[in-house]
């Protein structure tokens, strides 16, 4: 499959959206709201789950299985209030000492008057900050799209894997064909210039795992079976040598 290619799996209808790994990876999830400052995002589902006996936070984007639920959702683009309740349950999870696990597919966080008015760029901004010096593990799994800075901002982990073919990019291949050539036509130049495929990023380092996806329940129970086996390594590890080696993660770069 070419980059472009890749765009378009992860964008399809048919994919798994984030509600499903929930469901099929983590028991006994309870949903929690709100940013505590504005109101609550469709876009972000957040809260407490079990993964085999282990307490943890759960947070996934979610772009809705159908018109009606993608609208609701906003397409799965976070406004500042999702991002506020991510933050909100992530420092909740360091509080109790609870893993927390980031599950990425959006375009890109919104960019609508109101997101703007509300702080979007401020929000992202604090995610990064507070997740870059957070004390407790943090695992994220990009499973579709992962645009920009507004997937980074659940992104900054100690660990980041990938489905097979999810893609991780700066900008969309559609922006940057539009900057770079002012030629939107050029989208597919753009996709293979980027190097936003998931093969892409474990040679660049920038991801630990890619999971295979030919079969979704088989690729849901490698995330599990994966989760299970480096999270009780990740949660013994001492706080500040977890974030001395999160740091030197993204040093490296």
């Amino acid at each position: 499959m070419s980059a472009y290619d890749k765009i378009l799996s992860a964008r399809s209808k048919g994919r798994p959206t984030g509600t499903a790994y929930i469901e099929k990876i983590f028991d006994s999830f309870i949903e929690l709201h709100g940013d505590r400052r504005f109101g609550d995002d469709p876009a972000v589902i957040g809260g407490l789950a079990f993964l085999d006996g282990i307490p943890v936070t759960v947070i996934a984007i979610e772009k809705g299985s159908d018109t009606k639920e993608r609208v609701r959702r906003n397409f799965g683009m976070p406004n500042p209030e999702g991002y506020r309740k991510a933050l909100r349950l992530m420092k909740q999870a360091e509080k109790f000492h609870r893993p927390v696990v980031c599950l990425v597919d959006t375009s890109g966080a919104y960019c609508g008057l109101g997101a703007e008015e509300r702080g979007q760029g401020q929000a992202i901004a604090e995610n990064l900050i507070e997740l870059s010096s957070l004390r407790t593990p943090v695992v994220s799994i990009l499973v579709g799209e992962g645009g920009s800075g507004g997937a980074l901002a659940l992104a900054l982990a100690d660990q980041v894997w990938i489905l097979e073919n999810a893609v991780y990019s700066v900008i969309s291949p559609e922006g940057c064909a539009s900057i770079l050539w002012k030629d939107p036509k050029r989208v597919k130049d753009a996709a293979e210039c980027l190097r936003l495929t998931a093969q892409d990023m474990q040679e660049l380092g920038v991801v630990e795992h890619v999971i295979p996806e030919e079969d979704f329940d088989a690729a849901f129970a490698e995330i599990k079976t994966r989760l299970s086996e480096e999270l009780p390594e990740l949660i013994a590890t001492p706080a500040d040598e977890l974030l001395h080696l999160r740091y030197q993660r993204f040093r490296k770069f």
